[in-house]
């Protein structure tokens, strides 16, 4: 079997690494150091409409999206009006997560609880919204911004510095042409990705990622900096939560609105005393939390994948017990914003599995970093402490010029 899997990060190799296990064919676009190891990496292709004929002439069995920019392409809806099999929502359904606004009004229409919030173009009228409000709020582009696009303020000064840098000075370009100032909510975060075969929504394993390049969840929002699974804020009570008034409703928008597809879904959550609440959906599988809980899974991806595609009802999905994974992302220091690539990467040859290339590639049997997020290193352990030093035990192994990682990932 041939399979094809869009994407550059430490996602996509990590999805290569766990459907070699299936001893399939593996082909990466634009791929990365990594994937080049496991697979191919296509070179020379530009748009999706090349894609599609390179999938077609090679006859790519199924194709895996694994970056959110290709969903906002229409890849899906290009190869899917061809008959190519590809996992990934339709343009309409990627919407979801491509524009917040949109987002929202799904959420309000369909009774999922989201923290309060008010959209806005103008840039004077936000300002004058945020003169009256008391804080703190999240201030978020309508697109998505790489993942970047959301500044957490917690008083008017850093409101007005916020909003001037998306609005006025553009630093996310076009998707910060309008904004969503939404009230700030105290709990704790949770990540629940899941796999949707257009009948059920099929969640995997609970996680908890962090996002800020600071320690103590400080500093600028990043693609994600460290992850652990399980989320041990997702007890039996929030799953009850989850499922009864987000993932339930979920599905019953999607039907609604004509917005079924055969791909994944991420429920961004927020645990809070009162209950809990939807913050974001992302429609493709988060990084770098997959790369934590692929260690976990004792099933098949592929099947996993054959399933959703031919709508099976009952898809089970099974995970190590009594086990758990943390991540680590070694960074290039100055990620999210500017920074040196180029660096000599030591140490990753004699690195122990599970670990995953994000950032790095390989010249002369050298590596060397290519990118912000530079090596995603998992420990695993029969305890959440043990896999914590499990994974900051191989981090300390690896060594390059301007390396940076948190070191209070899952303390």
């Amino acid at each position: 079997m041939k399979i094809l899997i869009l994407g550059s990060g430490g996602r996509e190799h990590a999805i290569g690494k766990k459907l070699l296990k299936d001893s399939v064919d593996l082909y990466f676009y634009p791929g990365n150091g990594g994937t080049d190891q496991i697979g191919k990496n296509i070179k020379n292709i530009h748009s999706p409409s090349e894609l599609c004929f390179f999938a077609k002439k090679n006859a790519i069995d199924i194709t895996i999206v694994g970056s959110e920019t290709f969903l906002l392409e229409k890849i899906v809806d290009i190869f899917q009006k061809v008959g190519l099999k590809i996992i990934g929502p339709h343009y309409l359904a990627a919407r979801l997560e491509g524009d917040r606004i949109f987002s929202k009004y799904f959420m309000k229409k369909y009774g999922i609880p989201t923290p309060k919030y008010k959209t806005f173009d103008c840039y004077q009228k936000a300002m004058d919204f945020l003169e009256e409000t008391t804080y703190s709020v999240a201030i978020k582009t309508r697109g998505i911004a790489s993942g970047k696009g959301v500044l957490l303020v917690k008083n008017k000064a850093e409101a007005k510095k916020a909003l001037n840098s998306i609005m006025r000075d553009k630093k996310f370009g076009e998707s910060g042409n309008k904004v969503i100032i939404e009230e700030f909510l105290q709990g704790n975060e949770a990540s629940i990705l899941s796999i949707f075969n257009g009948k059920n929504i099929i969640p995997f394993l609970s996680a908890k990622d962090y996002k800020k390049i600071g320690e103590k969840e400080t500093g600028l929002n990043t693609g994600g900096m460290g992850t652990i699974v399980p989320n041990p804020h997702m007890t039996n009570d929030v799953w009850i939560d989850f499922k009864k008034n987000i993932l339930e409703p979920t599905l019953e928008g999607l039907f609604l609105e004509k917005l079924t597809f055969f791909g994944f879904i991420y429920f961004g959550l927020m645990i809070t005393s009162n209950g809990v609440y939807l913050l974001e959906y992302n429609t493709r599988l988060g990084d770098p939390e997959i790369q934590t809980l692929f260690p976990l899974m004792k099933s098949s991806f592929l099947h996993i994948i054959q399933s959703s595609l031919f709508q099976q009802k009952n898809i089970k999905i099974h995970w190590e017990k009594k086990l758990y994974s943390c991540c680590i992302v070694l960074s290039s220091k100055g990620y999210p914003e500017k920074y040196e690539s180029g660096k000599v990467i030591k140490g990753l040859n004699s690195l122990k599995e599970p670990f995953y290339i994000a950032g790095a590639k390989k010249e002369k049997e050298k590596w060397i970093t290519s990118s912000g997020r530079v090596l995603n290193v998992i420990g695993i352990g029969k305890s959440i402490h043990e896999a914590i030093k499990t994974a900051y035990d191989k981090v300390n192994k690896i060594h390059f010029e301007n390396l940076y990682f948190r070191q209070d990932i899952g303390l």
